[in-house]
């Protein structure tokens, strides 16, 4: 039960990460992850069935997440249409393609299918369990792009993105255009969530173009989740929250999906805590923010 809690946490952190990206630290709001995440899945899919191995399907699922983040961004830019609208527009469109995908079928199964994750399953069966070898597995493919990320955002242009999500004008100022990092920035998120769909793919053994319905909302629970235990300035520590509150998002509706009956709860009621989750999330976030307002004005 725990290490199935903590390989899906793993799995979902990589889309977690890439919410982080686009609502926490370009303060973009980015419904292309609702699109982007059964992308991945469905690219993953078309690639194993088509016999060009884990490899290329890991290498696509990136490109076609980093594209439609891009897609986003060029409404966003070209057609001066807010951001919210236009990812609202992506997510809508990219529904289409991912059935097209899909080889115009809702869904494709890969339980019989050999991939990256069964291979790995093969060479550590005999001194593992299945969940285990996949939870260290997926510990050092999430460790490694939240190192990458680090470094990424220590960068120049890392820094920038984070400038322009903080004060758009003042990077205007300075001679950068904002349009260039939107595209990058916004095509990184997206990137990462298209990953994170690859991976549940396989994990799951099939992929579905209703992968991705409300997963934005599972994203930003559990970035705040993050937020209420990891609170800093330093962006090491906050992409370690997005992680932590990647795993703590799922262990609660674990939880809630398999004792919740004890209180009447059926799984129907799981977007209701999602919800409720955010909401007590900012609730407290803002209790926090006011007692340390508080506490510096007494001294």
């Amino acid at each position: 039960m725990v290490e199935g809690i903590l390989v899906e946490g793993l799995i979902y952190a990589l889309m977690v990460l890439g919410v982080f990206i686009t609502f926490r630290i370009m303060h973009f709001p980015d419904l292309t992850v609702d699109g982007a995440f059964p992308l991945g899945a469905a690219v993953m899919a078309a690639t194993l069935v088509n016999g060009l191995g884990s490899g290329w399907g890991l290498f696509f699922a990136f490109v076609g997440g980093f594209v439609a983040g891009m897609a986003t961004a060029l409404i966003h830019n070209k057609l001066k249409i807010p951001g919210l609208l236009a990812s609202i527009l992506t997510m809508t469109m990219l529904y289409s393609v991912n059935i097209r995908v899909l080889g115009n079928k809702p869904n494709v199964q890969l339980l019989r299918v050999d991939h990256l994750l069964s291979r790995f399953e093969s060479m550590t069966h005999e001194y593992l369990p299945r969940e285990w070898a996949l939870f260290l597995f997926f510990l050092v493919v999430v460790l490694v792009v939240k190192i990458l990320l680090d470094l990424f955002f220590r960068t120049d242009m890392g820094l920038t993105i984070g400038a322009m999500g903080n004060n758009e004008q003042m990077v205007i100022s300075q001679g950068v255009n904002p349009a260039t990092l939107k595209y990058i920035g916004i095509g990184l998120s997206n990137a990462l969530v298209g990953l994170s769909g690859a991976f549940a793919a396989m994990y799951m053994g099939y992929a579905d173009v209703g992968l991705g319905q409300g997963i934005i909302i599972s994203g930003l629970a559990s970035v705040m989740l993050g937020e209420l235990f990891f609170r800093s300035n330093r962006i090491f520590i906050l992409t370690l929250g997005a992680v932590f509150g990647s795993l703590i998002y799922k262990a609660i509706m674990f939880f809630g999906r398999y004792y919740g009956y004890y209180i009447g709860m059926t799984p129907n009621d799981l977007k209701l805590i999602s919800g409720l989750l955010i909401i007590v999330s900012i609730i407290v976030s803002r209790l926090q923010q006011k007692s340390s307002q508080k506490l510096r004005r007494d001294v």
